[in-house]
């Protein structure tokens, strides 16, 4: 007889799924649905920068925001933020000593030469004065660099400097449009506006590439105001050389004066709009500062 030996039956295997969902992703963002499909997976290399479609940047945004955070603790890292940090610091100091003496320098021609286009750029270099110190108090908290409720209040402050400050430019263009009082030209206002031009430009650009990186709105308001500067300085520039050729456009000048208010107001305005609603909805976040 053959001893037949039972065959021993082993169980099979079942394949194993991969969770398209891990646990621990950050602020409990699943995969998108494009990821989840296994044969489109892509592995990247930890060099590789992720590229985020419009649908996934809103999404991101409202979880952070939901927590009371900006964009930006999404997109950089601790060190890299505190160095961005920094660099606003540094063009906040520099935009406050420079715009402050294109301001004093800026009154002296308004005064001695009737221009209400020089008065409405020394007000918005004082105005740019006042919205670095915002923009120092904003990131002189290390710890708050991505604090959106900081954000939002320094906004906020802008947006009531920046009506404050239309009021007074509209007042001193319409009366010199009232008035029918004429600027006068030399040198001496010439050279101011070329200079204030092109450093407010400068400013505005430094700012801009910041505010960009550290989605910061506060250091963009700080950039368009700078970049206001820069316009309101050529237009100083403009008015006076169309003035020399053509005494009959005297107008000219206050005209311009009313349109760089009416803008800043309409800038002022919008911000606190955007601002004060979120800065209700973020003040539960104070322990970032």
């Amino acid at each position: 007889m053959t001893d037949q030996t039972p065959q021993e039956s082993y169980p099979v295997p079942e394949p194993t799924v991969v969770d398209p969902c891990p646990a621990t992703v950050r602020n409990g963002q699943c995969a998108p649905d494009g990821f989840t499909n296994h044969s489109h997976q892509q592995t990247k290399t930890p060099t590789e920068p992720e590229s985020f479609t419009m649908g996934q940047e809103m999404k991101i945004t409202d979880s952070v925001e939901g927590e009371g955070l900006l964009e930006s603790s999404m997109r950089l890292k601790p060190h890299e933020a505190q160095n961005y940090r920094k660099k606003a610091l540094w063009v906040s100091w520099t935009s406050i000593v420079v715009t402050l003496i294109l301001a004093v320098a800026a009154f002296t021609v308004s005064f001695m030469r009737h221009s209400a286009s020089a008065f409405g750029f020394a007000f918005d270099a004082t105005l740019d004065v006042l919205s670095s110190v915002i923009v120092l108090w904003r990131y002189s908290n290390a710890a708050a660099v991505h604090s959106a409720h900081r954000e939002y209040i320094a906004c906020v402050i802008l947006g009531v400097v920046f009506v404050l400050s239309s009021l007074c430019i509209l007042g001193k263009a319409i009366h010199n449009l009232a008035t029918g009082m004429p600027p006068e030209v030399d040198d001496f206002l010439f050279s101011v506006s070329i200079v204030s031009g092109l450093t407010c430009a400068v400013l505005a650009v430094a700012k801009f590439m910041l505010g960009r990186v550290l989605t910061s709105r506060a250091l963009i308001t700080d950039g368009f105001n700078s970049m206001v500067g820069a316009v309101m300085g050529f237009s100083i520039l403009i008015s006076a050389e169309v003035f020399k050729h053509h005494p009959d456009v005297w107008f000219l000048d206050g005209t311009m004066g009313v349109l760089i208010g009416l803008i800043i107001l309409a800038y002022g305005v919008k911000l606190l709009k955007d601002m004060v609603p979120r800065v209700r909805q973020t003040r539960n976040y104070e322990r970032f500062e």
